[in-house]
C-alpha cells in the first residue's frame, strides 16, 4: 500500500502540494489548539513545540523542494504526530 501511494505521489506531487500544506497546516492547528486549551504545564509546552516542529519541518521540505519520497514520509510523521497529539489532548478536554 505503501509504494502504491508513493508512486501516485510522485506522479502528481505538483498537484498535491497545496493539499498537503492545507491538511498538514490544518491538523497541525487543531493540534495546537487543543493543547493550548488546557493550563499550562511543561508537558504542553513540549507537546506544543513538537507539534509546530513536525508542522514547519514538512512546509521547510517542500520549500527546500526535497525529493519526493523525503517529502512524503515527513507528511505522514506529521499526520501521525498531530492525529496522536489531537487524541491525548481531546480525551483530557472532554
Amino acid at each position: 500500500m505503501y509504494s502504491k501511494l508513493l508512486n501516485d505521489f510522485r506522479e502528481m506531487y505538483m498537484a498535491y502540494i497545496p493539499l498537503m500544506i492545507i491538511l498538514s497546516s490544518c491538523l497541525g492547528s487543531v493540534a495546537a489548539m487543543y493543547i493550548l486549551m488546557q493550563d499550562r504545564s511543561t508537558s504542553q509546552v513540549i507537546e506544543l513545540t513538537i507539534c509546530v516542529i513536525v508542522c514547519m519541518a514538512f512546509n521547510a521540505s517542500i520549500l527546500a523542494q526535497m525529493k519526493p519520497k523525503f517529502v512524503f514520509n515527513l507528511l505522514i510523521v506529521s499526520l501521525t504526530i498531530n492525529t496522536i497529539l489531537v487524541i491525548l489532548n481531546f480525551g483530557y478536554y472532554s
